[in-house]
């Protein structure tokens, strides 16, 4: 079996809990050794065979994780959980619903811990009842038992954490699965700040209000660490409470991705902690990475000078091999050069001649709706009038000196003086305003409504074309 699929098995086993390899070679072989969809599989089904090694994992075995590529995993033994700390044990309602979670308690016989975890099982199961009886409401389904990806839950209890502590405060925790945050944080050579949320905490909303959310821890966490954060309520955060032996809560730990395909559990941080004890926690982890993380950057920086060192070799030999093709190609690219000029020359004489064609037929179409247009002019002008007391006579001079004249009724707007002109075929300008000499007046558009005797030029009245540039 290859290494790439070694480190598939050994990732799988790690993060699943799973001890038995040839199951878990299995199971990656039924899903394609698609990993993120054998562990998607596997943490999204609460009765799969992780849920069980998980929960016989002695509480001083390390945590059974690992990202993506990386085979062994070393931590040292957890703080042993204090004698008052018993994990409970699943009851007769967890069973009968099926819930893939369970609520870790901060502390036995803290009654309000109690009375919420008591609601909370209650509404899981009467939820998972209206929808068995089909009255739950169909587009909201049962967020407990319909559990979404690992993102889905990140990105979820992200938006959680902001809603109930403010949004803006705590460490920049990424919306992304655990994996992937492993990931990241061995990609930009930091230390991966791991927070379990247990929501019916006593001293959880202090914790986080008082000491996650401080503005000097944030920063510290942030500039130092790729922060991911998880409620045990949900599928990846339950499993990551039980790979991390998590015992009291609230719950932090420190976790290191170093590239010889091995991870450590550097610290855990159980119960509440002040602002200056954080800060004293994680200073100390950070400083005592700091060797292995440099280390870490250097081997990479030596990986990437020996990947440029190879590229650089096969370049060397690729542009030895082209420069023996180099006239061949120059060739043919030459003579593929003179056949797209003379396709491009053949393509434009068409073109032109196309251009040619739709002008003569445009302007034909022009000169048509030009003499239609006249022609509407001239008959919605109708007879010319007598000559009366209510007739107005009025001379029209062309640009070419060209001179026209009818009669109008005193009562004919502006507006009928511009058509009679249109009607002509002795004015090639679409934009004109027609003008009087002595005095000298402009009937624009907004006098175009206006009588010919409103205009004052009844009886009889002189006008030039002034043509609009």
């Amino acid at each position: 079996m290859s290494e790439s699929v070694d480190d598939k098995v050994s990732y799988f086993q790690a993060v699943t809990g799973i001890s038995d390899a040839d199951l878990c070679t299995e199971i990656l072989a039924a899903h394609n050794w698609d990993l993120q969809l054998a562990v998607s599989s596997i943490t999204a089904n609460p009765s799969s065979p992780s849920a069980s090694a998980s929960a016989s994992t002695s509480s001083r075995e390390p945590a059974p994780f690992a990202p993506p590529e990386e085979a062994d995993f070393v931590a040292p033994p957890p703080l042993p959980p204090p004698q008052q700390q018993q994990q409970q044990q699943p009851g007769i309602v967890w069973k009968l619903v099926t819930l893939p979670f369970y609520v870790v308690s901060g502390g036995v016989g803290l009654i309000a811990g109690s009375f919420r975890l008591g609601a909370w099982v209650a509404g899981g199961v009467l939820s998972r009842s209206l929808s068995l009886l089909g009255l739950a409401a169909q587009g909201g389904g049962d967020r407990l038992l319909e559990l979404p990806p690992s993102a889905a839950e990140a990105a979820d209890f992200v938006a959680e954490f902001e809603r109930e502590f403010g949004a803006g405060r705590g460490p920049r925790f990424v919306a992304e699965g655990f994996a992937d945050a492993l990931q990241r944080a061995q990609r930009e050579y930091k230390l991966l700040f791991v927070y379990l949320h247990s929501p019916d905490h006593p001293d959880t909303p202090s914790f986080c209000g008082g000491s996650l959310c401080a503005e000097p821890v944030a920063a510290f966490i942030d500039e130092n660490f790729v922060a991911w954060g998880g409620s045990i309520r949900r599928t990846e955060g339950f499993k990551m409470s039980n790979s991390l032996n998590a015992s009291r809560f609230p719950f932090c730990a420190v976790v290191m991705a170093s590239t010889n395909q091995r991870i450590v559990l550097l610290q855990q941080v159980e119960g509440p902690k002040s602002p200056e004890e954080m800060i004293t926690i994680l200073q100390r982890v950070v400083e005592e990475c700091t060797t292995s993380l440099v280390a870490a950057r250097i081997e990479a920086e030596e990986r990437l000078n020996n990947q440029r060192l190879r590229e650089e070799q096969d370049d060397a030999y690729r542009a030895a091999l082209e420069a023996d093709q180099a006239r061949e190609r120059e060739r043919i690219e030459e003579q593929e050069r003179r056949e797209r000029e003379a396709a491009e020359a053949e393509r434009k004489r068409k073109e032109e001649e196309e251009a040619l064609v739709r002008a003569a037929q445009e302007a034909a179409e022009k000169e048509a709706a030009l003499a239609r247009r006249r022609q509407e002019k001239a008959m919605a002008l109708g007879a010319e009038p007598e000559k009366g007391p209510d007739v107005t006579r009025v001379l029209v001079r062309f640009p070419t000196g060209e001179r026209k004249e009818r009669r109008f009724y005193s009562s004919t707007t502006i507006t009928s003086l511009y058509d009679y002109v249109d009607s002509l075929d002795c004015l090639k300008a679409e934009k004109y305003t027609l003008v009087s000499n002595f005095p000298r007046v402009t009937f624009g558009p907004e006098k175009h409504s206006l009588t010919l005797e409103e205009a004052g030029l009844h009886p009889q009245a002189s006008l030039f074309i002034e043509i609009e540039q």
